[in-house]
């Protein structure tokens, strides 16, 4: 494992129920990593070993496990192809070499597979196209292939042509060899003659690979066009490096759970997909100077790695791991940049499912984890103190829908410990205070995001989460002026308390908040009274008059008053500023506030009208429309309390294909019919 050019770093990646997880479990099988062939189904699958995962028997994390084949190293990490997890999908792939994707043959290319190819452009990966569940009824290698063609711009080249299909998928024929190869039952293949009846369109998909590999190098092409064919080596090589640049992807046809094919991908890994010096030097930020430097893929280079994954356990503590993208690692510590200090670790590992491995040292394209970090977190880089460098680490995607969150049991102060520890190994997680309502909030990216939170506190910390839908941060102002006065008088044998303001209140423009002015002249009020009634309203403001929201954009203007030499104290004028306050107004037309958001949701064309005719019905105004080279987005301000949930209604709305993302844009008068319904509940709950 010391040879980088024996290394392969692969992520799997494809849209949910593609078969990913089963895929990889074959692979590892027949490999002989792992003694037998788990299944996701019956909760036995190596790479979902989370109870959360078991139990909806769908993958939440990404996992990591290795394989020796043929004497290389294959580094495979397994992703979830769930929305609600897509985040740990995105930091997998930063760490990865090239990509494994897969595809359906019966449900075929599903909307999100789109962006699983979308990553792996971005990235400019390397792609093997895996054909999965070719056993299963109603699969279809042909149409699944020309989908996939019309789709994306990946350009498959048939690498495997299936014999069979169905209860009947028993083989592949080797575009590349021209060979048939029939399985057997662990995971491996005999060679055999073509099938007489396939001759014909073996002949034209090799025709057809010739003509793809021809058209990716101008040697290949002139060869191409001067003989009418390519020779094997030609082929082989010209195949091989059309793939490694990205601009081939090769097509395999699998069944996983029957374990049929998993040998002929693992050859193709081998043979076609690059070595981590065979990939584009990775560049980061010196932090000493800020240039621009690069780090190539050798074992002798200045070592660096990225953080990408954080695991949080109650009992082993934080598991860190990182892709090792340059240089060699090993002793007891590394320098972390961003933080710009050393960590000391104890051992280095290879992690195998959720068990792991200790190794001695770790070289470019290895997958390493370590334990019970101090500093480190995601997307941090590890390298030399004496060489620093910053590769920068992708962003989570935004989180979209929150909840107010309380412990079940009445311990908040063990929820929220044990949420923090969540934050650091999930950043798509985010827990804020919102100071108005008093509500604790998480937020997360989808329903099924927050319910496996809930559900890994109670497993992992004991601690049970309840959540509820948040409450909206009304504002309350006025429409009206008018002049008050405010008397507080009170005798109650021995010194009394006396102090009388009168006031004018008038609205501010929005968003100004609020504004005192003392026109006092004379000394109707001394001095040192005066600041009281600014504090006496300030506080009464907050609590609010009409439902008990904050009071905001209020101009008061002290005009007179009267004191008593004896009676008279600060205490008594912020009395009577509080009560001028709530006389003053109720009679200068109170109004309540809600908060608009701007919402920019990003749809197919074909749900546009729907998204639209939604946000009309949720009091919305669109506020224009854009296009993208896929999506149509709408642009529209919606009131927060008719978006509350709104990530749900999105996603049955579109099939989960629309997104959005949401900001605080202005407050607006609330509708008098919807005002008075909360001003009756505020009552009611007063009372």
């Amino acid at each position: 494992m010391q040879d980088v050019q024996q290394i392969r770093n692969a992520v799997i990646l494809g849209h949910g129920n593609s078969g990913k997880s089963t895929l990889a479990e074959a692979l590892l099988f027949t490999a002989g990593s792992v003694k037998r062939l788990g299944k996701v189904d019956d909760g036995t699958a190596s790479m979902d070993f989370e109870p959360e995962e078991i139990k909806r028997q769908v993958s939440i994390s990404a996992a990591f496990n290795h394989l020796s084949w043929k004497k290389q190293e294959i580094f495979l990490t397994d992703t979830p192809g769930d929305d609600n997890f897509v985040n740990e999908t995105r930091f997998a792939v930063q760490a990865a070499d090239s990509a494994i994707l897969t595809v359906g043959a019966v449900l075929g290319v599903r909307p999100q597979t789109e962006k699983f190819v979308d990553l792996v452009q971005e990235r400019e990966l390397p792609c093997l196209i895996c054909i999965t569940r070719m056993d299963r009824e109603r699969a279809d290698f042909a149409k699944t292939v020309a989908a996939i063609r019309s789709a994306f711009t990946l350009n498959p080249v048939v690498l495997s042509l299936p014999i069979g299909a169905e209860d009947d998928f028993r083989g592949v024929v080797d575009i590349l060899a021209q060979k048939a190869l029939i399985f057997d039952d662990k995971g491996g293949a005999k060679a055999a003659d073509i099938p007489a009846e396939m001759a014909d369109e073996v002949a034209e998909l090799r025709e057809n690979m010739m003509e793809y590999v021809a058209e990716t190098d101008d040697e290949l092409l002139e060869a191409f066009l001067e003989e009418g064919e390519l020779t094997d080596e030609q082929l082989r090589s010209g195949l091989a490096r059309a793939v490694r640049r990205a601009q081939l992807a090769p097509v395999c046809a699998c069944a996983s759970l029957v374990n049929k094919g998993s040998s002929v991908i693992l050859d193709a890994i081998v043979d076609l997909l690059p070595s981590p010096d065979q990939r584009p030097a990775v560049s980061g930020i010196s932090p000493n100077d800020d240039e621009l430097v690069e780090r190539e893929a050798d074992a002798a280079a200045p070592f660096s790695a990225l953080v990408f994954k954080t695991m949080a356990d109650p009992f082993a503590g934080r598991l860190t791991i990182f892709r090792v993208f340059s240089g060699t690692l090993e002793g007891d510590s590394f320098y972390n940049a961003n933080r710009e200090s050393s960590e000391r670790f104890g051992q280095l590992y290879i992690m195998e499912g959720k068990e792991q491995k200790p190794v001695d040292r770790a070289v470019p394209g290895m997958i390493i984890a370590v334990a019970k970090l101090k500093e480190t977190t995601t997307g941090d880089t590890l390298c030399t103190e004496a060489e620093p460098i910053v590769i920068e680490s992708v962003e989570p995607l935004p989180t979209v829908l929150a909840y107010a969150i309380s412990a079940k049991k009445g311990d908040e102060e063990k929820l929220f410990a044990s949420i923090t520890k969540l934050l650091d190994e999930d950043l798509t997680l985010k827990l804020i205070r919102e100071q108005q309502t008093r509500e604790v909030l998480i937020s997360g990216v989808g329903q099924v995001h927050l319910e496996m939170i809930s559900e890994k506190l109670k497993r992992k910390f004991g601690v049970e989460m309840e959540l509820r839908t948040p409450k909206v941060p009304y504002r309350e102002t006025i429409k009206g002026n008018t002049t008050v006065q405010g008397k507080h008088k009170k005798q109650s044998g021995g010194r009394g308390q006396f102090g009388d303001c009168t006031v004018e209140l008038s609205p501010l423009a929005r968003g100004e908040q609020f504004e005192f002015v003392d026109s006092i002249v004379g000394g109707v009020i001394p001095q040192q009274y005066r600041p009281a009634v600014e504090k006496g309203i300030l506080e009464a403001m907050e609590k609010g008059v009409v439902a008990g929201y904050p009071f905001v954009d209020l101009k008061v203007n002290l005009i007179d008053g009267s004191y008593h030499n004896v009676d008279s104290s600060e205490m008594a004028f912020k009395v009577a500023g509080s009560l001028a306050f709530k006389k003053g107004v109720m009679d200068a037309q109170p109004i309540l506030l809600e908060p608009i958001m701007e919402l920019e949701v990003r749809v197919g064309k074909d749900f546009v009208g729907d998204v639209m005719g939604d946000l009309n019905s949720r009091r919305g105004k669109v506020l224009g429309m854009d296009s993208s080279d896929k999506y149509e987005i709408v642009n529209a301000h919606v009131p927060q309390a008719e978006i509350l949930l709104y990530a749900l209604d999105l996603t049955s709305m579109t099939g989960g294909q629309g997104t959005f993302v949401v900001n605080f844009s202005h407050y607006e008068e609330v509708p008098s019919h919807i005002a008075e319904k909360i001003i009756a509940e505020h009552q009611k709950a007063a009372e």
